[in-house]
């Protein structure tokens, strides 16, 4: 007796085992990128696509450009800035001064003082 699944055994995106015979996959180019660290990545695009500058190396991250002898230098990583520090970047001393005087005005106010 069946499950009831129709597609059981498949997966979503799944293709057939074998090519199909009446199709002609569409037209690819490779197109090698190379890191700072001295990766090499090869990147498939469509042949009519243009392909970009520089693509993320696969194995560490960094930038990969087209040029083997000139590779993009590394990234700089952005240090982890907590909330609180983009709120002064917005904000000046004055200004949050002036919001938690108004906070605690209203907060005087409900409370009936």
């Amino acid at each position: 007796m069946s499950s009831g699944s129709a597609i059981r055994g498949s997966r979503v995106g799944s293709s057939p085992m074998r090519p199909d015979e009446r199709s002609e996959p569409a037209p690819r180019r490779q197109v090698t990128y190379f890191c700072a660290a001295g990766h090499d990545s090869i990147i498939w695009f469509a042949a009519e696509a243009a392909n970009p500058d520089t693509w993320d190396c696969p194995r560490c991250g960094q930038p990969a450009g087209l040029d083997r002898s000139n590779p993009p230098g590394r990234s700089r990583a952005e240090p982890y800035k907590s909330h609180l520090a983009y709120v002064k970047e917005r904000r000046s001393d004055e200004d949050a001064a002036a919001i938690l005087a108004e906070a605690l005005a209203k907060l005087r106010q409900r409370r009936g003082e």
